[in-house]
């Protein structure tokens, strides 16, 4: 069913500022490259990282169908709250709008934006702060390319498996393209350039290993505090060191100061950053928004 109210003004705050690195909702049809247990493994690797993990229709079917040594399943090992580490199970496949409902909330709760005609200001408010991911590993019916569609409308990125690339329809970022990453900063109408966060809205990956790192890296915002970033810097490397042996090589990209480098890794992110020529506060931390009207001018 839906997520409450009361859930979403316990955690609302915390994704907003990153402090939770994000929220991956695990969704889409069963049509999966190499079976059901893939779904359950990603889902484990995100709960153990202390993301909210949300499930629907046959993702979450699948993921009770798959038990681990002691024949458990997630939901028998994880808390069903909506919180860090906790997995939920919102319904069917038409209950995913639910999923793009908490992100919704959230902007009415804690931005106090209204519900009533104004798609576009929420969206604004998701994609620029809510650190929100889909996940439709075994996508294949025109269905499911309708719920990633209404994901990224709204500002979440969706990532697909590799049968994804057959709707022949990506919506991929070019990071290297500065002009095309600046917002305007709500306090004073300044044009700042964020970074890609998120880079792409909707990317087909091959591997599981791939759609862990990208999952892990489209869940950083512009609004994320030093704090937020570093966590999520501290799962992207992480994840990228695990499954390709090496540093990404954009980090420069997403560190905006100092103070976004995660404590355990300083040495080896500062050599990489002095090697691709980091320059600090180059990208911005603005109060970030897409659309004029949302600076607030004086007089």
């Amino acid at each position: 069913g839906a997520i409450q109210d009361t859930e979403i003004r316990e955690v609302g705050q915390p994704i907003v500022f990153g402090e939770i690195p994000g929220v991956v909702a695990l969704v889409g049809c069963a049509n999966y490259p190499a079976g059901g247990d893939d779904v359950a493994r990603i889902a484990e690797e995100f709960l153990k990282r202390r993301f909210i993990v949300l499930t629907s229709g046959c993702s979450a079917m699948n993921i009770a169908m798959t038990k681990d040594e002691d024949g458990l399943n997630l939901y028998q090992k994880y808390s069903g709250s909506f919180d860090a580490g906790g997995l939920v199970n919102v319904g069917s496949c038409v209950a995913n709008s639910h999923i793009t409902g908490a992100a919704i909330k959230i902007a009415n709760i804690f931005a106090k934006r209204s519900l009533r005609g104004n798609y576009e200001e929420i969206a604004d408010y998701i994609y620029n702060r809510v650190g929100a991911v889909g996940l439709a590993w075994g996508a294949m019916s025109q269905k499911a390319a309708s719920i990633a569609a209404g994901c990224w409308r709204l500002g979440i990125p969706v990532v697909v498996g590799p049968h994804g690339a057959k709707y022949r329809r990506m919506l991929l970022g070019r990071k290297e393209k500065e002009e095309d990453w600046n917002v305007y900063n709500a306090r004073d109408g300044e044009e700042v350039y964020v970074g890609p966060a998120p880079e792409h809205l909707f990317y087909a990956a091959e591997t599981v290993e791939e759609a862990l790192v990208m999952i892990a890296k489209l869940a950083m915002r512009p609004n994320d505090t030093n704090k937020g970033r570093a966590v999520k810097l501290t799962h992207y490397i992480d994840l990228h060191k695990k499954h390709y042996c090496s540093m990404p090589d954009d980090l420069h990209l997403y560190v905006r100061r100092t103070q976004d480098i995660p404590f355990t890794m300083r040495d080896e992110i500062v050599n990489v950053l002095e090697e691709s020529g980091w320059v600090e506060d180059k990208i911005a931390i603005p109060d970030p928004t897409l659309l004029d009207r949302m600076v607030r001018r004086r007089g």
